[in-house]
């Protein structure tokens, strides 16, 4: 990935300074339920979560971060607002990093509590700033927040924090409207090198939620801005996890798991490929290695792809074409395709390992 940001460490993952952009999400669970969280926290992980982040809304539930942080398998982040007192519990508890925004904590000595307390464990602390909680004179000067005034809001709470000789700062800026947002990052790129958390907030439910974070994130992605990223849906957060993934792979920026290529069907088309093709990214999607499969119904161009990648099946009448490595291998009916396709995957993990 293109870069300029400094690094930092949020636990054992790097940030920033040309590292591969992480994939976060944030729990819905209620984080005082340490059983419930966990479990949440363990299906995370198996879709690809790099770093966790819980919500404190008291001090019970900074409290449940200890037992937490036990047993999380990845870096966990506590996620404060307002009080000071709930961000050091927080630490105290051992959590890698915070998110706060400095600005909201109340009078200085308290910011300045909370900052000698991640100096002193070596903890980062990104600022989160979001259209929907601007301060009230930001607000006042640009009348709505604009992505001006969510950049002034960045960099005024950045300068709180630097002011106490503290640089282990990441960034984020987040709105719902994927424009604003876009603007946002690209402004606040110009202008600071720390790094850049990514995203774009209350994006939605799963379908739609997914368009405007691929638009978002990817158009910033693209343009080399970016460190770490979160897809932010109303839904299960492993769903976030799986469309960051897709995200990352789309532009070349990660390796995980297998690449899908299905054709959208027409009129040629004679065999159910519609079916076969979401069971085959079913069964599929949690491979280990990045491996490219190609779903193809018709002979004009299912022949071309299903060679072209590591796995191929190219439809016709009633029965389908199995590539591997671009060599044939089987020729399956409609019935078999699923199990058949499913074999060869298993196949080519096992000779790669």
């Amino acid at each position: 990935m293109l870069t300029t940001a400094r690094s930092i460490t949020v636990g054992n993952v790097a940030v920033g300074g040309g590292a591969p952009v992480s994939v976060q999400s944030m729990c819905n669970t209620d984080t005082r339920d340490v059983a419930a969280t966990l479990e949440q926290i363990r299906r995370l992980d198996e879709a690809g979560c790099e770093i966790i982040r819980c919500a404190v809304p008291d001090q019970e539930a900074a409290e449940a971060l200890g037992a937490i942080k036990k047993e999380c398998p990845m870096p966990l982040i506590a996620d404060i607002h307002f009080d000071h007192k709930l961000a050091l519990a927080s630490v105290e508890a051992g959590v890698d990093a915070l998110r706060i925004n400095p600005g909201n904590i109340g009078e200085r000595w308290k910011v300045q509590e909370v900052v000698s307390a991640c100096a002193d464990r070596g903890i980062p602390i990104r600022i989160g700033v979001n259209a929907g909680s601007l301060e009230k004179r930001i607000l006042e000067k640009y009348g709505h927040p604009t992505a001006e005034a969510l950049v002034e809001s960045a960099i005024d709470n950045i300068r709180i924090l630097e002011e106490l000789s503290f640089d282990q700062i990441k960034v984020s800026l987040k709105a719902s409207d994927v424009r604003r947002t876009i603007d946002a990052y690209r402004l606040l790129s110009s202008k600071v090198d720390y790094p850049l958390h990514v995203g774009v907030t209350e994006a939605g439910t799963t379908w739609s939620g997914t368009i405007k974070s691929a638009i978002g994130i990817g158009a910033l992605l693209a343009d080399g801005i970016g460190d770490t990223l979160r897809v932010s849906l109303t839904g299960d957060p492993v769903e976030e996890v799986r469309v960051g993934w897709e995200i990352l792979k789309s532009l070349d920026l990660r390796d995980r798991g297998p690449v899908f290529i299905s054709c959208p069907t027409c009129g040629r088309c004679q065999i159910d490929l519609i079916d076969v093709a979401e069971e085959v990214e079913r069964r599929l999607h949690n491979l280990p290695k990045k491996i490219s499969i190609a779903v193809m119904g018709c002979v004009v161009n299912g022949p071309g792809e299903a060679r072209e990648a590591d796995l191929g099946l190219a439809g016709g009448r009633g029965e389908g074409i199995i590539f591997r490595k671009g060599e044939l291998v089987r020729r399956v009916p409609q019935a078999q395709m699923v199990e058949a396709l499913i074999e060869e995957a298993q196949a080519i993990i096992e000779e790669t390992e």
